[in-house]
Order: structure tokens, then C-alpha cells, then sequence
């Protein structure tokens, strides 16, 4: 009765501490799990943040207004501006960017 009673007491330690090293994994597994949350939700913030700050230096006005200033650009007097068509399209007679023939 005696070596029954201390196999039982033996099998109940081995099962608390796997019980109690078991919560500590989950514990931990949890914590790492609300990090990574956490630092996915900051990205979220700072992705938002970088769509806005590309959609503003990205803006028409903003362009040329740095074109015009900082590069010394400006739109061509309308008179030298010159269309040039392409005779077939691509593939057609003459191919891509082929002279236009009279």
C-alpha cells in the first residue's frame, strides 16, 4: 500500500509540474502574441502615415511647383510643341516609330 501510495505521489508531482510548465508556455506564447500585435498596429500607423506623405509630395501642384522653382522648368510655348503620329501602330506597315511616308 505504501509503494502504491508514493507511485501516486510521484505520478501527481510529474503531472503539477507539467501542468504549471505548460501555463507558463501559454503565458508566454500570449506575451509574444500582444507584441506582435502591438507592433503590427503601429505599422498599420506608420503605413498610413507614409501612403499620406507620398500621396502629398506626389501632388500636381507640388510638382511643378518644384520643377518650376528648384529645376528652372517650364511648360513649352505651345507654337514648338509638335504631335507626331505613328503610321500602322504596333506591328502595323513601317513598325513602331517608323518615319511617316507620304
Amino acid at each position: 500500500m505504501a509503494k502504491l501510495n508514493l507511485l501516486l505521489l510521484l505520478v501527481l508531482v510529474v503531472c503539477a509540474l507539467g501542468l504549471v510548465t505548460s501555463q507558463h508556455r501559454a503565458r508566454k506564447l500570449f506575451s509574444e502574441v500582444e507584441r506582435a500585435e502591438q507592433r503590427a498596429r503601429d505599422l498599420d500607423v506608420e503605413y498610413g502615415k507614409l501612403q499620406l506623405e507620398a500621396s502629398t509630395w506626389g501632388l500636381h501642384t507640388r510638382v511643378a511647383r518644384v520643377a518650376a522653382g528648384t529645376l528652372g522648368m517650364h511648360a513649352p510655348d505651345a507654337r514648338r510643341v509638335r504631335v507626331v503620329g505613328v503610321v500602322g501602330g504596333i506591328g502595323g506597315v513601317g513598325g513602331v516609330g517608323a518615319p511617316e511616308t507620304k
